[in-house]
This record gives structure tokens, C-alpha cells and sequence, in this order.
């Protein structure tokens, strides 16, 4: 049988005031997936449960607890977007499917940052725009940054010019 507790049901705004966050924000983890919610007529309805999953810790009733107090944690989001050029259509495509496979590989359970990969073959130029949290959006601009290294095997070897030949020996 259920505590009375785990029936406790939330609004959106009273989520935000327990989290310190605009009711916005809430709506938009709501839509995003970030939070589940039942929606009864016209509103959303949140269980206690699942305000306690986003943030890891239990909920406390009454007022938003102040900046760094309290069980609500912050979270943050960044949007980058990456230009790369000049690339060969065959390179941009290499390159492309090494950043999906990235963000898609296990890593603990965490989904990883979401990519989007824009060719411009016409301007020899791929674009990629990560969505994520920063520590694993850092990572994978590192691992870019790592592919483009001169040696890293991901571009054809610049073939040196040929030394002039003494057929004269």
C-alpha cells in the first residue's frame, strides 16, 4: 500500500517554488521528457517521486529553499555550435558518424549531449550543434578537438611533394 507521501501530487508552479525555478523551466522539462507528469484536464500533475528523480534527493515541502541550500539541484544546459572547413564530403561524413557514435555510446546509464550535423557540401563545411550538459559537451569538444590533430588519421595523409630525382648517378 502507498505512504501517503508517495501520493503527494504537485503542480507545475508548486514545483517551481519548490525548486526555485521559473514555472516555465518546469513546463519545458515537462515537454522535453525531463520530468514526467500526468495531465489532467488542462494542467500537469507531478508526483512527488518523480520531482525527487530530477533532483536526486527528497523534497521537502514549504518555501524554495535559497541558492545552494536544500535538496534542489541546479542544472545547467549549453548549446554550441561547431564549424568545421574545409572538409571533403567523404571526411565531414567520417567525422560526423564518430560524433554520433560518441553521444550514443553507454557511459553509466547518462544519456550524452544531442547532436545535430549540418553538411554544407557547397562551402566544403560541416556544422554540428551539441545540445548538453557542460562537463560532457567539453568532453566531446575534446574528442573533436583530438580528431582534427594533424596524424590523427581521420584526414588523408597530405601528400609531400616529390623531391627532384639525380638520375645521374
Amino acid at each position: 500500500m502507498m505512504s501517503e507521501s508517495e501520493r503527494e501530487l504537485y503542480s507545475v508552479g508548486d514545483v517551481a517554488e519548490l525548486l526555485g525555478l521559473h514555472v516555465r523551466t518546469i513546463r519545458n522539462y515537462v515537454r522535453t521528457g525531463k520530468l514526467k507528469a500526468v495531465r489532467i484536464g488542462k494542467q500537469y500533475r507531478i508526483a512527488r517521486e518523480d520531482v525527487e528523480a530530477l533532483t536526486g534527493g527528497s523534497v521537502t515541502a514549504g518555501p524554495s529553499p535559497a541558492p545552494g541550500v536544500g535538496e534542489a539541484v541546479p542544472s545547467a544546459e549549453v548549446s554550441t555550435i561547431v564549424q568545421i572547413d574545409p572538409l571533403t564530403p567523404e571526411t565531414a561524413h567520417r567525422l560526423a558518424t564518430l560524433v554520433t557514435a560518441a553521444v550514443h555510446s553507454p557511459r553509466g546509464g547518462t544519456p550524452g549531449p544531442r547532436v545535430q550535423t549540418i553538411h554544407e557540401p557547397e562551402r566544403s563545411r560541416l556544422r554540428l550543434v551539441v545540445l548538453g550538459n557542460p562537463a560532457d559537451t567539453a568532453a566531446l569538444l575534446t574528442l573533436i578537438e583530438s580528431v582534427l590533430e594533424p596524424g590523427s588519421g581521420l584526414f588523408p595523409a597530405a601528400t609531400a611533394p616529390e623531391e627532384p630525382r639525380d638520375d645521374h648517378r
